[in-house]
């Protein structure tokens, strides 16, 4: 590996890590259900950048991009399935607040 090489996944590293932070602060940092989906998904594409960034650091490109079109494809069912909840205690509860929302008994 050449040394642009390192230096190049240092900067995109420190990028995925910043971006990390700041899903897992938007996921616990807040009552709304839509901020948390948002940082959930914010998160979910820190991990698609990092496996692209290691794929082509280690030469291992194919691998890489298979286990990003799974990745991919499972965050739109977890995704679809989280906004459907959501909808649905919006329904019913006519607020997105998680305070709210731990009153719910049953």
């Amino acid at each position: 590996m050449s040394s642009e090489v390192i230096n190049l996944f240092f900067y995109y590293g420190f990028f995925v890590v910043m971006l990390f932070i700041i899903g897992i602060y938007c996921v616990l940092a807040t009552f709304n259900l839509i901020r948390a989906l948002i940082g959930l998904e914010i998160l979910i594409k820190a991990v698609t950048l990092l496996l692209i960034a290691v794929g082509y650091v280690t030469a291992h490109e194919a691998l890489a991009q298979s286990l990003v079109i799974t990745l991919i494809v499972i965050e739109a069912v977890v995704i679809t399935i989280s906004v459907g909840v959501v909808v649905g205690i919006h329904s019913y509860n006519k607020s997105l607040d998680v305070r709210k929302i731990r009153n719910l008994k049953g």
